[in-house]
């Protein structure tokens, strides 16, 4: 009996000496590190070279936040949340998709924002020569026009309407070749298989082997805007949010300039 008063009396004596030297007690929550966080964002293509600059910036100061992307057609990105794939953020190409989106209710509340902007253009490989506007596109020399398709492509959906309002659509329609995503029309410019394509800007700056023949008009198609929100349903909402108010903070939007965007 008085060796287990000892003990405990010497237990005592040294958690005190511990604390008054100023060193914490050891305790099993103590040792247990907090997991770190995987975040899954849905954006799209037309994002990819921006949005893989801006990960490791925000990995500096969230060490414990990994970034993981799934980078697609913003309808295709859709209908993946809409069917519950796993997701914590989307960013879309255009307000059609997050609009579908939240009338479904599956977005954070008060989480969506406008990340940016960009503009159309009509390109061709680098040795073409002799076209300068859209109304080429009916020349008998250009075969195929690689444009993305409408229905799951926002740059496909604004180069259609450029094409109609400009009263050509119905001329060049059986020379459209569609994309997956607006990456693949860049490629398919670059690689031969289309004499020309319809793509966003930026996509335009990233290579040096297609040339901008021009920019669409902004009263040809609906505004292209970049709205971005935190899916209802992540795992991980506090970390989204903090991820998403770091794409609006101007070592972002610095990077989103870099590469073409426009952004407030």
């Amino acid at each position: 009996m008085k060796r287990r008063q000892i003990l405990g009396f010497l237990g005592v004596a040294v958690a005190g000496l511990l604390l008054t030297i100023g060193l914490p007690l050891v305790t099993p929550s103590a040792v247990i590190g907090q997991p770190n966080t995987t975040l899954l964002v849905s954006a799209a293509a037309s994002l990819k070279d921006a949005l893989e600059e801006i990960k490791p910036l925000y990995q500096q100061r969230k060490s414990g936040t990994k970034i993981n992307y799934n980078f697609g057609a913003s309808g295709a990105l859709q209908q993946q949340i809409e069917q519950g794939a796993p997701a914590d953020i989307f960013i879309s190409a255009a307000k059609k998709q997050v609009d579908a989106l939240e009338e479904k209710g599956l977005l954070l509340p008060g989480s969506r924002t406008n990340l940016a902007n960009n503009s159309l253009v009509l390109i061709v490989a680098q040795d073409v020569v002799g076209i300068s506007s859209f109304y080429n596109l009916t020349d008998s020399k250009i075969k195929k026009i690689a444009i993305g398709e409408p229905r799951s492509v926002p740059a496909g959906q604004y180069g259609e309407q450029v094409l109609k309002n400009l009263k050509l659509y119905d001329q060049v329609k059986s020379k459209l070749v569609f994309a997956n995503n607006v990456r693949q029309v860049l490629a398919a410019v670059e690689s031969g298989n289309a004499q020309a394509g319809i793509v966003y800007a930026t996509d335009a700056k990233i290579s040096n082997k297609v040339k901008v023949v021009i920019t669409a008009d902004k009263k040809f198609h609906s505004p292209i805007i970049y709205p971005v929100a935190v899916i209802k349903g992540s795992k991980n909402i506090p970390a989204a949010k903090e991820f998403v108010q770091f794409l609006s903070s101007s070592q972002a939007k610095t990077v989103l300039r870099k590469y073409g965007f426009i952004v407030p």
